[in-house]
């Protein structure tokens, strides 16, 4: 396993449990807001980590910490991760893992095996932008797939989009909600424009003020308040994620 990053303790990343997160390394998207960077272009990666290094910390950790995060870069693109799941979950973790839904595949085999306690899946942009933003060929098709694999595995899941305000408006956010059903959970973020991909920020800054942009203040948008609306009417759970 290519491993790029890891941090040994977060309390923000798998509900309810102290956390360890490993950060793969590659990444079959291109998406210009990604604030990993590092972990998704080639010419950025630094030397991959010692896998030995990494799970003998956490067998030592078992007991101690509840939970291993996989994120990334996009985990489901190592060929061991199911090898690597199977490990950590004979040493007792929770595992979560943070994924694109691109390869749907690999997360039938997860889900089937039962071996990811906790989902979070991008939904990147509303369908007929998904290409545009992710600057990729990866059929719809297989996004839609990966989202009913998560909706049918018994485990806990969550949908989540970023706004991205050079390519969204909120009848993009409104057509993302096509794509949600009954029992959802669904988490709209705001968007980080600094330490991305590509120069998001200055280019964002030409056609919009930084300062007062409605994305800085999602939740108080009216657009924002008939999204949550909706959840309410239609049983998504709905939530705003702030910066």
């Amino acid at each position: 396993m290519k491993i790029g990053g890891f941090q040994k303790f977060s309390m923000l990343d798998y509900p309810g449990q102290l956390a360890a997160i490993v950060f793969t390394q590659g990444c079959n998207f291109r998406c210009p807001y990604c604030h990993n960077p590092q972990l998704v272009d080639p010419s950025r990666y630094t030397r991959p980590l010692r896998n030995s290094r990494v799970f003998n910390f956490l067998r030592k950790r078992a007991g101690k910490l509840g939970a291993v995060v996989f994120s990334g870069g996009e985990p489901t693109c190592q060929p061991d991760l199911v090898e690597a799941v199977r490990l950590l979950r004979s040493l007792g973790y929770l595992i979560k893992i943070d994924t694109n839904g691109s390869l749907p595949d690999v997360i039938k085999t997860l889900a089937e095996n039962k071996l990811v306690d906790y989902w979070a899946m991008d939904l990147k942009a509303p369908p007929d932008l998904y290409q545009v933003l992710t600057r990729t060929k990866i059929p719809l098709d297989n996004i839609l797939q990966s989202m009913d694999i998560l909706r049918s595995s018994g485990r806990n899941f969550e949908f989540r989009t970023t706004f991205f305000e050079m390519l969204f408006d909120w009848s993009d956010i409104a057509r993302i909600q096509s794509l949600l059903k009954p029992g959802d959970k669904y988490i709209l973020q705001e968007c980080r424009y600094t330490g991305t991909l590509e120069d998001v920020r200055n280019a964002t800054a030409k056609s919009l003020d930084l300062e007062t942009a409605p994305f800085l203040h999602l939740q108080d948008n009216p657009a924002c308040q008939s999204l949550l609306s909706w959840g309410n009417q239609n049983q998504v759970k709905i939530s705003i994620r702030s910066l």
